[in-house]
């Protein structure tokens, strides 16, 4: 160990990560307090890390990280993640982000002070390229004098702030790649919750947990769009074709419109989620290089509507992974098979069912069929606890006639997931 250079134990020590840990293997020897000191790039301040941290007071504790970090010299990666902890007091955690803001590129900061802390006051116009903020208050956004000419990554989680401010704060990050939103506080001017976001540079949005009346995204370099349990009257993306990846899961959403120019979506994921399958199949249908298609859990505004495979087969020619949860509308089934269409690409099959019947069976029978290439088949399906004799009954005609149906189709690997 004494042979190696003081860089590599620095690295060595940043990859543990944990303070306590670090703290403790830099008493080896000489040679790695050097290497803590000088070559340290990385610590963790987490509430969950260590037990002890809980039985601190809060004042020690204060104490703890500052002597911690002040024993550093040149820290790139900071996170004080304290979210089940008194809150601190404000001066030494802004002794701590103004001793390390020069050097530092990502912080994960999770810090609940008295009184609170301005952090883009304490961090902008530095190098910093990654910011993940969790409870706190963003007020009052200059992005004449607040910037962020680095970051690349912001997270704002359970966090306070205008929609305003948030779109200043958008501005003052001209080379922001990837924005995540969960649980926002969102204070809004008026008494339409309206919220406009703008980046040229932004390629990659998550928003969780957030409710608003419109929700107007443009993003010219859009490739990856996530919304995730969110309540929004109207939803509108504006951008440049270069959409990837979009993934709805559990939205309500009155209005959807995601641009005319979805020719480069390569994944489409929708799931828990109430659509007109004839608008959503218009937005999507010029997605000539769709790989991945998923609709579980869908509901269609309409109860006469059917989702027409072989249209799916043709609009998506090179779709390689196709999952579907089945339903019944009327004793119909909710994605129809009629015609002679082939899914020619596609060599992953999940299936899934909410209740088991007869048609079920059939249905995979057919979709099989229609899928020469297949490698694997996966089904999903739910069993309740409280069985009659009748549910049992049809649980192990499906299990045989799937055993039979797979003899067929020997080269084909299969999965069963029941709940």
């Amino acid at each position: 160990m004494e042979c190696l250079p003081v860089e590599v134990i620095g690295n060595i020590l940043s990859r543990l990560g944990a303070a306590r840990d670090v703290v403790i293997a830099s008493t080896t020897c000489r040679k790695w307090r050097e290497a803590w000191q000088d070559h340290l790039h990385t610590l963790t301040f987490n509430s969950n890390d260590w037990p002890v941290y809980h039985e601190m007071t809060t004042s020690r504790l204060e104490i703890l990280i500052t002597q911690t970090i002040f024993q550093t010299r040149g820290l790139q990666c900071l996170s004080i993640v304290m979210d089940d902890v008194d809150e601190f007091s404000a001066a030494p955690v802004i002794a701590w982000l103004m001793y390390t803001r020069e050097t530092l590129r990502k912080l994960y900061y999770n810090v609940r002070t008295t009184p609170n802390i301005n952090i883009l006051d304490k961090c902008s116009r530095q190098k910093l390229e990654m910011l993940e903020l969790a409870h706190n208050t963003v007020t009052g956004v200059e992005p004449s004098y607040q910037k962020f000419p680095c970051l690349r990554s912001l997270s704002l989680s359970y966090v306070s702030i205008s929609a305003l401010d948030l779109s200043l704060l958008l501005t003052a990050c001209p080379k922001i790649e990837v924005l995540t939103l969960t649980s926002l506080d969102i204070a809004m001017s008026d008494t339409q919750a309206t919220m406009e976001l703008c980046s040229v540079s932004l390629k990659d949005i998550y928003v969780e947990a957030i409710s608003l009346d419109k929700l107007m995204l443009e993003a010219d370099s859009i490739e990856k769009l996530h919304l995730k349990d969110c309540t929004l009257e109207v939803f509108e993306l504006v951008g440049k074709g270069t959409l990837r990846l979009l993934r709805i899961d559990d939205v309500s959403v009155i209005h959807l419109d995601i641009g005319e120019s979805t020719e480069n979506l390569e994944v489409v994921d929708v799931s828990n989620f109430t659509i007109m399958w004839a608008k959503f199949h218009h937005m999507i249908s010029r997605a000539s290089k769709l790989r991945r298609l998923r609709l579980w859990g869908v509901v269609f505004d309409d109860d006469d509507e059917i989702v027409d495979m072989e249209t799916i087969s043709a609009c998506f020619p090179l779709l390689s992974h196709l999952s579907l949860s089945y339903d019944l509308r009327d004793g119909a089934l909710q994605y129809g098979l009629q015609g002679s269409f082939q899914l020619e690409n596609v060599v992953v099959l999940e299936l899934g069912w909410t209740v088991i019947n007869d048609l079920f069976s059939n249905w995979v029978a057919g979709l099989l069929e229609r899928c020469p290439n297949l490698r694997k088949l996966v089904i999903y399906g739910v069993v309740s606890e409280a069985k009659t004799h009748e549910d049992c009954h049809m649980l192990a005609t499906f299990t045989s006639s799937i055993v039979r149906l797979m003899r067929k189709y020997l080269h084909v690997e299969v999965h069963f997931d029941f709940e």
